[in-house]
């Protein structure tokens, strides 16, 4: 309860053109985002596009921090870069922020839009088939 609170006041000062930093938790944005260690910078959103990572409220009754990988029309498909299958979805109206950088451990500001992320985040969408392996490798090579 207390987690949503925060979400909502963030999302209120959001909505009022105020930047805001949250922090992430939870591992479904592997390998851009990592969830208890890096927080995303929330701005007011735009039109949603394909790529764009926000912050939306889901028809299951959840905030999550996704990337849209799909739209047509009104309805939104989210899907987490870390999940291999899950997918969630919502409306344009549901959209309630644009992650436009993530903050890492040292506190460095990473704009989540550049050519470099956007080919990694394409790359990374081509090799679905072998995530689970791939992450897999990812977290026992960061355990150490």
């Amino acid at each position: 309860m207390k987690d949503e609170l925060i979400i909502e006041e963030a999302v209120r000062l959001v909505s009022e053109g105020v930047c805001v930093t949250l922090p992430v938790d939870g591992q479904s944005m592997l390998p851009f985002i990592i969830g208890g260690k890096e927080s995303v910078i929330l701005q007011k959103p735009a039109q949603p596009k394909v790529g764009d990572v926000v912050l939306a409220w889901c028809r299951d009754g959840r905030y999550v921090v996704h990337r849209i990988i799909g739209i047509n029309g009104d309805a939104i498909t989210l899907m987490g870069d870390g999940n291999l299958v899950g997918r969630e979805y919502c409306s344009v109206g549901d959209i309630k922020a644009r992650v436009s950088h993530v903050v890492d451990v040292k506190g460095r500001r990473h704009a989540i839009d550049t050519r470099w992320r956007q080919r990694a985040v394409r790359l990374w969408w081509y090799l679905r088939p072998i995530r689970r392996y791939l992450l897999f490798a990812w977290r026992l090579v960061k355990s150490e």
